[in-house]
């Protein structure tokens, strides 16, 4: 079975996707949407009930994706669990074979979720990886993992002097890898490399871009007030407001970015999300010739 690990120490770019986990979503579902990544991408991630989505576990939908032969990549959020919790996820995903995490502190809830849930945050997000990071050098353990560990990171345009402190702290608690909050700016995002390359954090970590296939002008105005961190030129906005047809002007744009993004000195790889159709993922990786 190929894995994202593997893709991203021995490729050039890896290719990873994230598949729709809502309260519907079962097992066959979930069978079905992997029908449509699996063949084009190095691992399929199951984000954590993301903005308060409610849907099945990410550990259980990790177990379906195993036994149908895809690699996933599980999200863990901090702000779900306390740390019992949370360590008792991570010898559950190292026992079924789970490689690679990606561990976030996770965002508040949308108001609309009523009744409002409280936030645990028993952990940050660093204080997450570390503790993954200690499991994977715990000899004790029956089922001693070999997590390939990951954080999220917002790229931003650095200033002088500018420390780094969150990213450094991710890495120094035992990130591997480290995927950016969606990014269709690629010059932000080839200014942010050049400051990981120009002082040499790219050595110590690799980073995975993320993109998001949009389409319409609606999923791109929606994607700008509601997902914190999103950066999405007004160039983009402009094209799918004035395109014919713009579920393949969003297609064109993704794959435009990712030429662009596969091109900056330091990138290590791409994960895409669709705003509402699947089959768009496998397009734009045609369209960008990145299969995984």
């Amino acid at each position: 079975m190929k894995t994202f690990k593997k893709a991203v120490r021995e490729k050039d770019f890896a290719v990873t996707a994230q598949l729709f986990l809502r309260p519907e979503t079962d097992a066959p579902a979930i069978q079905l949407q992997a029908d449509v990544l699996k063949d084009a991408v190095d691992g399929i991630l199951l984000t954590d009930n993301q903005y308060g989505q409610l849907h099945m576990s990410t550990t259980a939908a990790a177990s379906i994706l195993l036994d149908y032969g895809v690699d996933p990549i599980i999200q863990l959020s901090s702000r779900n669990r306390n740390r019992i919790a949370l360590m008792s996820d991570l010898l559950g995903a190292a026992a079924m074979g789970v490689s690679s995490l990606l561990l976030v502190a996770g965002e508040r809830a949308p108001d609309s979720f009523q009744p409002k849930p409280k936030p645990v945050m028993d952990l940050t997000a660093t204080e997450l990886i570390r503790t993954a990071a200690t499991m994977n050098a715990d000899e004790d353990l029956a089922h001693k993992p070999d997590f390939y560990i990951g954080g999220i990171v917002t790229p931003v345009m650095p200033k002088p002097n500018w420390a780094a402190r969150n990213l450094r702290g991710k890495i120094e608690a035992g990130a591997q890898f480290v995927q950016t909050h969606i990014c269709m700016d690629v010059d932000l995002l080839s200014r942010y490399l050049g400051f990981l390359v120009s002082n040499k954090l790219i050595q110590q970590t690799s980073v995975i871009g993320a993109v998001a296939v949009l389409g319409s002008v609606e999923d791109a105005i929606w994607m700008r007030s509601n997902r914190p961190n999103t950066m999405l030129p007004d160039s983009i906005v402009t094209r799918l407001q004035a395109a014919s047809d713009p579920r393949e002007e969003g297609i064109r744009i993704c794959a435009e970015t990712i030429k662009a993004m596969r091109a900056i000195p330091g990138i290590a790889g791409v994960n895409i999300m669709a705003a509402r159709d699947l089959t768009t993922i496998p397009a734009v990786i045609d369209a960008a010739e990145i299969h995984g």
